[in-house]
């Protein structure tokens, strides 16, 4: 229907309904508005803080502290739950297909009942309100955000991540726009109907796609939750959204490949858009071995040059794909505007100055989360906020705009190597664990689609908590983010893996190779490598067939720059403080998480081609047979 509002314009009948009775409503135009908006002076205290908060039952509950600051605007939640994504935020209100909890399996009733309280507290209320694109490159959704406006904060963040479109624009439109995704912001109910917790509720209404968003942490609904509205888009489409940061990497020799790292969380996809860390000294440190304390080094002068594509969500989308090129590789582009950045590895000035320098100096104002940063003070991303005296947050956040980050790419790229990144813990004799990785592995694309349906979040991961041990991310990395069915994102991996098999896939470690402490110097040492060496086949004397199968083909030694890295940092076996027991010990650990997870895509939904797949590994398949199963 036409609204009052904007005559031209078609919303929806529930959207009609709440900005028609609403106590006030504005429409924002850009972000810098929301700036303003995000502190109003009128409602500062002395001290120059904002405080968001909302009545519960007759009192004011706070839910955060916002000040302007040199830089931007800087947010902190009071509580410390807040200050990170749930991963049980999730819940689904309508009854199409999905594997995720239900609105009613969860709480006992009908969705319905809260949609239309939610629809009544908003009409109580002063509201933010903005249009975007879920999506770039006018392959996603339009959409409406409708928020408390003395959340201005959120709504900035929202704004930063996913653009905003001028009312102006969207009455150029005329009477074809229609939102086909909208999102309600209604804080207070964390505490009258959820005990406190995040909770995000999905409606997929048939040409609607209605978000919930019952807090006011970006996290679950701003950032992640329309990354779900993009999967659920896709599944109809038989495309995806792929969870992964994406460079361009220029060698000193003058050519350039891409590359597209995917893996759970603490995965290393913001880590692949840096440059290497180095020691005071310059090199860069390889590794520390954890059992004699023994130091490895690699001396390389000049590092390749990193022109960054993607941070987090990359669409995949199929008009991308250049059907008169002969080569058969992947196409995607930024599926965001601004980049959500985790900066709890940067404690102390010069840790990053890269980054640092971007943030205190940057062109237009940044959303802060979790920085410890006074009223009219610098925010700097070292400064974490307490969960409590002594204990650092762990997920200090800020709100970056790819528009701010020197050498961004904005077209479509093509896809070189396709990797992804585990966390590792150290494996020894004495523990052996899954940490038998070696620095890369090459891997056909039957197998490189394995690891996708596994998804290993791994070990000490620094954004979800309480995951001791391995556990699975689920498919494609992105599953907690998903509306519909694991088997249908699955044969969509599937499709699209099939379907570009000029791309190279390797799998690399993180934190640890064996019993050599790492961090991300794998990752690194893989990106300077293979863009120097190119992706064409690498000849059978250089490469071995891993120990453990699931691990595909070992490069016997790795040359940089006239470096040798022999075989410990390859083939993690021939670790004397590891051997071959050990290792198999953790190939066994490995392979039986593997068959658990696998197990779960067993259904006759599943394309014959992933089945076969699925029932060759459970049996025990070698190299080999991944490689023919990946030409079927």
């Amino acid at each position: 229907m036409t609204t009052t509002l904007f005559p031209r314009v078609s919303l929806s009948k529930s959207a009609e309904s709440v900005l028609q009775e609403a106590k006030s409503v504005q429409f924002f135009n850009t972000a810098q508005e929301l700036v303003e908006a995000a502190v109003p002076e009128e409602h500062t205290d002395a001290s120059g803080y904002f405080t968001v908060g909302y009545e519960v039952d007759g009192q004011f509950v706070p839910e955060a502290k916002v000040c302007r600051v040199k830089n931007g605007v800087s947010a902190n939640y009071v509580e410390s739950y807040m200050r990170r994504r749930d991963p049980e935020c999730m819940v689904i209100a309508d009854d199409r297909a999905t594997d995720k909890p239900t609105y009613t399996a969860r709480f006992g009733e009908d969705f319905e009942s809260l949609r239309q309280e939610t629809f009544a507290w908003l009409k109580t209320q002063d509201l933010a309100c903005f249009f975007f694109d879920a999506g770039r490159g006018g392959k996603g959704l339009p959409a409406l955000v409708i928020c408390p406006a003395n959340a201005g904060f959120f709504a900035l963040g929202l704004a930063m991540l996913q653009g905003i479109i001028p009312v102006e624009e969207i009455e150029a439109r005329g009477e074809d726009y229609f939102h086909s995704a909208i999102i309600y912001i209604a804080p207070p109910f964390r505490h009258t109907k959820f005990g406190g917790k995040q909770v995000v509720v999905h409606n997929r209404r048939e040409e609607l796609h209605e978000l919930y968003s019952y807090n006011l942490y970006p996290g679950p609904s701003a950032k992640k939750g329309v990354y779900g509205m993009l999967l659920t888009l896709g599944e109809k489409q038989d495309w995806t959204t792929a969870h992964c940061s994406t460079v361009q990497v220029s060698t000193p020799y003058d050519n350039t490949i891409t590359i597209m790292h995917e893996g759970a969380s603490g995965g290393g996809k913001s880590e692949m858009l840096e440059q290497m860390h180095r020691q005071p000294d310059g090199r860069l440190l390889l590794g520390t071995n954890t059992v004699t304390g023994e130091q490895r080094h690699l001396a390389l002068p000049l590092g390749c040059g990193l022109r960054p594509v993607t941070d987090d969500m990359a669409l995949c989308h199929p008009d991308f794909q250049d059907a008169e090129s002969r080569d058969k590789k992947l196409t995607v582009t930024d599926a965001e505007h601004s980049w959500f950045l985790r900066v709890n590895h940067i404690t102390q000035y010069g840790t990053d100055p890269h980054l640092e320098k971007l943030t205190i100096h940057p062109s237009e104002p940044l959303l802060f989360l979790n920085i410890d940063a006074t009223p009219g003070s610098t925010a700097l991303i070292w400064d974490h906020i307490e969960d409590e005296p002594g204990k650092p947050c762990p997920n200090p956040r800020l709100v970056f705009p790819r528009s701010e980050y020197p050498g961004i790419v904005n077209e479509p790229v093509k896809i070189d190597i396709r990797s992804f990144g585990v966390r590792c813990p150290p494996c020894t004799r004495e523990k052996p664990t899954y940490g038998i990785m070696g620095i890369f592995h090459l891997l056909p694309p039957s197998l490189a689609w394995l690891w996708r349906l596994v998804a290993p979040r791994g070990h000490g991961n620094p954004s979800i908590v309480d995951t001791e041990g391995m556990s699975s991310e689920g498919v494609g990395s992105y599953w907690p983010f998903a509306t519909g069915r694991k088997v249908d994102q699955a044969n969509i991996l599937l499709h699209q893996i099939m379907n570009t098999q000029d791309t190279m896939f390797i799998l690399t470690p993180n934190q640890h190779v064996g019993c050599w402490q790492t961090g991300f110097a794998p990752q690194w040492i893989a990106r300077e490598y293979l863009s120097r060496r190119g992706t064409d086949d690498f000849a059978a004397d250089k490469v071995t067939r891993s120990r453990c199968s699931l691990l595909g083909l070992t490069p016997k030694t790795i040359q940089i720059e006239g470096q040798t890295i022999g075989h410990w940092f390859t083939s993690v076996e021939s670790q004397p403080e590891v051997g071959e027991a050990a290792y198999d010990e953790g190939a066994r650990i490995l392979t039986e998480f593997f068959h658990s997870q696998i197990k779960n895509f067993v259904s006759d939904d599943l394309d014959h081609r992933g089945q076969k797949i699925i029932e060759a590994c459970l049996e025990g398949a070698s190299y080999d047979d991944y490689v023919a199963l990946s030409k079927q």
